[in-house]
């Protein structure tokens, strides 16, 4: 399929800018328009009730048309943040395709987990993190959905059913749209823990509370139509009375309530425009299939969602001036409660499958996305068997394209490792980044950035982020040991080990270094695992020689250009002749004596 991603978001932007402003328009005509009805509505209130000019029945039907505007009022007031939201959402897509993203979207850093065998090496959360540029979810659930994807790698079967549900998802551009238009705030997130504590909580309300509300309310218009009709006042003000009674009764129940449903309502909005598309659409994928089922059975949940939303807008009627005194005369806000209880009881127990429908779909949205806005990005063959990954143009996803190199890389066969050598800032760590990241793409079911990449499953373990720790009382080498033991520890798992080891044992001397190297490299290459170390000490280059033909020799090189140092970020065979240190030192200005001079400087 060929697409243009820059084109059609750009269209799209442009379209979705016109109708909201169009929007704006109609909705500052609705706003002065009800200034004028409830203008209106004080001198009819004043000829009614002051001068007896009118009858006060006149009042009845300016307040009706008042509330027939708010309601149309805040169609257009939902339909224009829509087209806001939609906004936001190219925007966001031409910003990845223009490579400025990092920072403008959410960066997952509250789903980071202590101790994860590669989170943090591999830039998975965080501002400019993997997860910021995949992530479209709009729920909490999406979130931790997509998270959990990236920090557990799936099953071959499950990663083929993910490729296929996600294929089928890239040309849905309409429905990721709407999944990212969900809600009445740009940024907001469902909170799936305290929406499904909120369904779950205990009735406030007592049984008795509803029934007697309705008849209360009943009396009252009756006896208010009565006292207008020419009857006596004494009817009215009775009921009143008894309506006071019972508001005091009730009063802390319905607040808490109605203002407690506040954020689970605007939560569960979010909700209802997720769920009123999946409930349209059919998809044809098991896996997307099996994801929609909660929402397709129900059949109605957006519907019983929307009910909601307008009892949630019939108590913000209160706080009108005009339509204030009408409502505490038909007991609006206990109505309200009762109905926002009986919704609760009736529809609160699905409300935890709703959100893992949603968050699944939402999932695979993001995952579509990234594959939409990256055509060239084929899914990865990931087979059964011993550990192995084989790419051919293999490149870094979270690098601009203008600076990101690709580089072939192979373990596989007899070859279980690569000893990566070089000098400082050529791109050794970037290379195990690029490994473990397109790894960990692969196994969620997501596109690669490489132009072909075949795999086993693998656990990925790495030390690419070794830190000492003053808080803790440890060296940094007593962490990398630690981190090597958790690696070590995963070679017993179901799967082979992908380990990404960068600068393996730095903190210790090089006798110690190159044994313990030796014998750690040996014992994972023994256990089935594959990967890659690296060094900038030549002299822990002997370890593939020593483990040969498991283990080969590669190093990327630099140039003094101008008394400047370059780099190509190119891999090649063989381990690095020379280090760049001493020319660095010499080539910020430091004097150190009995150093040559850098090559091309005078």
């Amino acid at each position: 399929m060929t697409r243009n991603p820059q084109s059609e978001y750009g269209a799209r932007l442009q379209a979705r800018r016109h109708e909201h402003r169009k929007l704006e328009t109609s909705d500052a005509r609705l706003g002065h328009g009800r200034l004028a009805v409830f203008g209106v509505g004080l001198l009819v209130a004043w000829l009614a009730f002051v001068s007896k000019a009118l009858h006060p029945g006149a009042l009845a039907a300016l307040v009706i048309a008042f509330v027939a505007l708010a309601w149309h009022h805040a169609v257009v007031i939902r339909r224009r943040d829509a087209a806001m939201r939609a906004a936001a959402f190219y925007e966001r897509g031409l910003a990845r395709l223009d490579d400025r993203w990092a920072g403008g979207g959410e960066s997952g850093e509250r789903l980071r987990v202590d101790g994860h065998p590669y989170a943090d090496d591999l830039d998975l959360f965080g501002e400019g993190s993997l997860f910021e540029l995949l992530s479209v979810a709009r729920t909490q659930a999406g979130e931790e959905t997509l998270a959990a994807w990236l920090t557990h790698a799936a099953e071959p079967d499950e990663v083929k059913a993910r490729q296929r549900a996600v294929r089928e998802m890239v040309p849905l551009l309409d429905l990721r749209e709407s999944l990212a238009m969900a809600g009445a705030d740009v940024s907001a997130s469902v909170l799936s823990e305290a929406l499904t504590a909120w369904a779950g909580a205990p009735r406030r309300l007592a049984g008795w509370a509803a029934p007697v509300a309705w008849t209360l309310s009943v009396s009252t218009v009756a006896a208010l139509g009565w006292w207008i009709a020419g009857g006596p006042g004494f009817p009215l003000l009775a009921t009143i009375a008894m309506e006071l009674v019972f508001t005091r009764l009730v009063q802390g129940d319905v607040t808490q309530v109605l203002h407690g449903s506040g954020r689970p309502v605007r939560d569960l909005d979010v909700l209802a425009h997720a769920l009123e598309r999946l409930e349209r659409v059919r998809f044809d994928s098991p896996r997307l299939v099996r994801a929609c089922a909660p929402v397709v059975e129900d059949g109605a949940a957006s519907t019983a969602i929307r009910r909601l939303h307008r009892l949630s807008e019939m108590h913000d009627w209160q706080h009108n001036i005009v339509f204030a005194p009408l409502a505490a005369l038909l007991l609006w806000g206990p109505h309200l409660a009762c109905a926002i209880e009986r919704w609760r009881a009736r529809h609160g127990a699905r409300i935890a499958a709703w959100l893992a429908a949603v968050g699944e779909i939402e999932a695979f949205s993001s995952l579509a996305t990234y594959s939409y806005e990256r055509p060239a990005d084929p899914f990865p063959e990931v087979v059964p068997g011993p550990g192995m990954f084989e790419a051919t143009g293999l490149g870094h996803p979270l690098l601009p394209a203008a600076r990101m190199m690709r580089n072939d890389v192979r373990l596989s066969g007899e070859l279980r490792m690569l000893v990566v050598s070089g000098s400082n800032m050529s791109g050794k760590s970037t290379l195990l980044r690029t490994v473990g990241i397109n790894a960990v793409l692969a196994l969620a079911g997501a596109p690669v950035r490489a132009a072909h990449l075949r795999l086993s499953p693998v656990a990925v373990g790495a030390t690419l982020t070794i830190q000492d720790s003053l808080q803790e009382g440890r060296s940094r080498f007593y962490a990398e040991i630690t981190r090597l033991k958790l690696v070590a520890d995963l070679t017993r798992g179901p799967v082979p080990v992908l380990f990404l080891l960068d600068e393996l044992f730095h903190g210790t001397n090089s006798h110690d270094r190159l044994l313990g190297a030796t014998g750690v490299l040996r014992s994972l290459s023994d256990a089935g695992a594959i990967g890659l170390v690296t060094t900038h000490d030549l002299a822990l280059t002997a370890v593939a020689n020593e483990l040969a033909p498991r283990a080969a020799n590669v190093h990327f090189e630099d140039h003094f250009e101008g008394g400047e140092m370059s780099f190509d970020y190119t891999m090649r065979n063989g381990p690095v002749t020379h280090s760049n240190a001493l020319a660095l030192m010499r080539a910020v200005g430091l004097d150190v004596p009995g150093t040559p001079q850098p090559p091309g400087t005078a």
